[in-house]
C-alpha cells in the first residue's frame, strides 16, 4: 500500500489512495504525478511551490530533487 510522508518526516503507512478526492485530501490539493525510479512514484501538492509549502525532506532524499509538501509515496503495481 501507499505510504504518506509528511513534511515533518512522519511517515504513514497503508494510507487509502482509493480516489482522487482521497490523494488530494493527503497532500492538501490538486495532485501531481512524479516519477521516482522504475519502480515507484509520488504524488505530490501541484501547487506546494506557488503556495510555499515547507519542503520535505525525507521525500527530497527518495526523489533526488526538492520535494515540498506532504507527499503519497506508492510502487508502480499499486495503482491502475
Amino acid at each position: 500500500m501507499a505510504d504518506l510522508i509528511k513534511t515533518n518526516g512522519e511517515i504513514v503507512r497503508d494510507v487509502d489512495i482509493s480516489s482522487l478526492k482521497k490523494k488530494q485530501d493527503l497532500v492538501g490539493g490538486l495532485i501531481e504525478y512524479c516519477p521516482v525510479d522504475k519502480h515507484s512514484f509520488m504524488y505530490v501538492n501541484e501547487r506546494g511551490l506557488l503556495e510555499q509549502l515547507d519542503v520535505n525532506h525525507r521525500a527530497s532524499g527518495i526523489a533526488g530533487q526538492m520535494v515540498v509538501g506532504d507527499v503519497i509515496l506508492c510502487l508502480n503495481d499499486e495503482v491502475e
